[in-house]
């Protein structure tokens, strides 16, 4: 193919997509890499480039294994939410790594959330009823957010990997997942953040704060500070089943709760004297 028909092929797509209300068009590093291709050949006179770009440009033969995300720019947020629902299910960059399970988990709550908590990935529990935060980590997260003043339905709740990581002879076991696993899927949380919108995002554990904004090390140094993600800000605190497997240990209960008492001014949300000395009570 010539490079003019491949750059024509590219533009035809762009137009569509355009014209179907589409804003943004996330690609892939292989879909990048074939555009650069593209560019390069252009240059040195319209030679062929040594790796085709048109197959990630323009939408595959068979939709069920997409490579570029298709984010809706009209429609309700909850249109546009399930738009990115309907693509998750067969998300090929994510099928491609051969690590992760088949059953896709998407996000919970309220589209109009200020607050939006983003965990690391589902596990056994929430692969199980297709939800993020169920199991014994999503209880605890859930009681927190009612110590706040907060339903699960007033929230946005999402992971940055949306498929449980996949382990040999695996049964209710859960591992981390790996950097490519979340870079194969955080153009979706990209588009949820885009979409939602939320005032205030909490990035619950060390695997969120590396997958949103690329730190590394212990959670109680990224904690007690404010980050920021697409123009967001964020909070990094210990993930809810941090606190299930250290219940001997006070310190990072009561940091998690500063955070939180820090969250809840940014969103000017009442605080209660009951609340602020919660943790002092529970002490006790």
């Amino acid at each position: 193919m010539r490079v003019s028909r491949a750059v024509d092929a590219v533009i035809e797509f762009l137009e569509a997509e355009q014209a179907r209300g589409v804003t943004h068009v996330l690609l892939d590093e292989e879909a990048r890499e074939g555009l650069r291709n593209l560019y390069r050949a252009a240059a040195k006179g319209g030679r062929k480039p040594a790796t085709p770009a048109v197959s990630h440009a323009v939408p595959q033969t068979a939709p069920a294994a997409p490579t570029v995300l298709s984010v809706p720019g009209d429609g309700t947020k909850a249109t546009r939410l399930a738009a990115l629902h309907e693509q998750a299910q067969h998300w090929q960059p994510a099928q491609a790594l051969g690590t992760l399970r088949e059953t896709m988990v998407f996000a919970t709550g309220n589209p109009d959330a200020k607050l939006m908590l983003v965990g690391e990935a589902p596990g056994y529990e929430e692969e199980r009823k297709r939800e993020p935060f169920v199991g014994p980590a999503g209880q605890k997260l859930t009681r927190i957010l009612q110590t706040m003043g907060l339903s699960r339905d007033e929230v946005y709740l999402s992971n940055i990997v949306k498929f449980r990581p996949a382990m040999a002879r695996q049964a209710t076991n859960n591992r981390k997942p790996s950097p490519e696993e979340m870079a194969a899927c955080l153009p979706f949380i990209r588009a949820e953040v885009d979409i939602v919108r939320p005032a205030c995002i909490v990035a619950l554990g060390g695997t969120a704060a590396e997958g949103l904004l690329g730190l590394t090390g212990q959670v109680g140094s990224m904690r007690g500070s404010w980050h920021e993600f697409a123009g967001i800000p964020v909070r990094v605190t210990y993930h809810p089943s941090y606190l299930l497997h250290s219940e001997r240990d006070l310190t990072p209960k009561r940091q998690l709760w500063e955070d939180m008492l820090a969250v809840m001014e940014r969103l000017e949300m009442p605080i209660s004297e009951k609340q602020r000395g919660f943790f002092q009570s529970q002490s006790r």
